[in-house]
């Protein structure tokens, strides 16, 4: 067996020995992604007049403090609350939000309008950013 095959089999067998995520690190993960990565509190959490996020609100919607400088067809000026109680857990579930992550594609097959990005995620990825939205109130 050549270097090659021995290192593609020893790292097959570390990724089966892996425990899979728990409950908790997932939920770190996802805030992680959220928080860190997509930065998704800049659209979608409101600030204060100092600048600061109002961090009661977090997560809970926001005005867009940023606008194109031509006009872009279906831009939104405002950002919904993703939180479980908001309406875009009324009207999507929780497999069509991670499906969302996943893929881009809304419930109904189309694709947010703009500013917000095309995210292509991986399942487990997908998976802790909802876990994660799931903790917010």
């Amino acid at each position: 067996m050549s270097n090659t095959n021995w290192l593609a089999l020893g790292a097959t067998t570390l990724l089966l020995c892996l425990p899979a995520l728990s409950d908790q690190d997932k939920v770190a993960r996802g805030k992680y992604l959220v928080d860190e990565v997509g930065k998704c509190q800049e659209c979608h959490t409101p600030r204060l007049d100092t600048g600061a996020f109002d961090t009661s609100k977090w997560m809970k919607g926001a005005v867009l403090n940023v606008a194109p400088i031509r006009p872009i067809r279906g831009w939104h000026k405002a950002a919904p609350d993703i939180t479980p109680g908001g309406k875009l857990w009324e009207k999507w579930t929780e497999p069509a939000l991670r499906k969302y992550m996943q893929t881009g594609l809304t419930p109904k097959g189309g694709k947010s309008d703009a500013p917000m990005p095309t995210y292509k995620l991986s399942a487990e990825d997908a998976d802790a950013v909802v876990e994660y939205l799931k903790t917010l109130k």
